[in-house]
């Protein structure tokens, strides 16, 4: 079968993801729409790197109207968790081939994304879902570009069908984006492993409400949230990847390298940025107020992180405004009450 990628959601993840198996040689179709996916069909996608910029040409869809699905296909999802639900129903009832299949029904998907509760949302409409632990340090901030600084390779995966096990659909997939410059590997236990990132990315709400200033308080303020994280998946004896196994796994492959170097804002603060007026934070801390709430297990800083960071991003607020001496404060008023 003729293998084709098809990338729903070209933005940091999915547009690095697609340009550097362009690159390896694979067919690939980015899926953009506005500035960006005008910019995309224009120009080309702009990725620059430790190494330089390179544009790559690769064809560029704003809908799956614009794609004639064909068996061989392979989905790969990287919208943001709360663009989930409107793009699986965009793509899921698209007929494949000839004879009219659709592609929930015939086309494997691979969630390309942060949280956990994209895979949930895909099995309600695809018979083949595939989970991805992401780790790719990239942004995505104007429209035709993308950004990563990161290296030897470009990032590090870890994929496995979903809820759990592995095929030989996800250890192709897994052979494609190793020799596109990643470090992919397949594993039974997706989702352990999503968890543990899941963990990592609670940090996020600190960066895009404080930014990255010097000073200990931003970490301190990421550590209380993630303590939180564990109790409560350590209630509902939810498995998670530890720290040493996810450093583990980074080691040698996304260490930061220069030109280019200086640890990059990560991608709710880049969400703010561009101005987009939702953020994913409601699946990443409030995926553990969720699971909090449901087991018994009280997580006050998450649930105060998730509603600065939705406040922010319905009044259009700058991420980084917020000093960390003041978010500090809002956190000791919680403890209090």
């Amino acid at each position: 079968m003729d293998k084709r990628y098809i990338v729903i959601g070209a933005g940091a993840v999915g547009g690095v993801v697609g340009a550097r198996l362009h690159r390896a040689g694979h067919r690939v179709v980015l899926v953009a729409r506005g500035d960006h996916g005008t910019a995309l069909r224009e120009r080309g996608l702009t990725v620059h790197g430790p190494a330089g910029a390179e544009t790559v040409p690769v064809p560029v869809a704003a809908g799956p109207h614009e794609v004639e699905l064909r068996e061989g296909d392979v989905l790969l999802l990287a919208v943001k968790t709360q663009d989930t639900g409107a793009a699986l129903a965009d793509w899921a009832e698209q007929p494949v081939g000839p004879d009219g299949g659709r592609a929930g029904a015939r086309l494997p998907l691979v969630c390309l994304q942060n949280g956990v509760e994209n895979e949930r949302l895909a099995l309600r409409r695809f018979r083949r879902v595939y989970g991805a632990m992401v780790v790719l340090p990239a942004a995505f901030l104007t429209p035709g570009e993308v950004r990563t600084w990161c290296g030897p390779r470009t990032g590090v995966l870890v994929l496995g069908r979903y809820p759990e096990g592995a095929d030989d659909t996800v250890r192709a997939i897994a052979a494609d984006l190793t020799a596109a410059d990643f470090r992919a590997v397949v594993a039974e236990d997706v989702l352990r492993w999503k968890y543990g990132k899941l963990v990592n990315n609670l940090a996020n709400a600190v960066d895009a409400l404080c930014g990255q200033r010097p000073g200990a308080e931003s970490g301190e303020l990421a550590v209380r949230a993630r303590a939180e994280a564990v109790a409560v998946l350590e209630r509902s004896g939810i498995a998670y990847a530890a720290p040493a196994e996810l450093a583990e796994l980074r080691r040698g492959a996304v260490d930061e390298l220069p030109p280019g170097g200086g640890a990059g804002h990560g991608s709710t603060w880049q969400s703010l940025k561009r101005g987009v007026r939702s953020a994913e934070v409601d699946y990443l801390n409030g995926e553990i107020v969720l699971l909090g709430r449901g087991c018994g297990v009280p997580t006050p800083v998450n649930e105060l992180f998730q509603d600065l960071v939705n406040r922010w991003a319905r009044e259009g607020r700058e991420p980084g405004s917020l000093a960390p001496a003041e978010l500090a404060g809002l956190v000791g008023q919680v403890d209090a009450s």
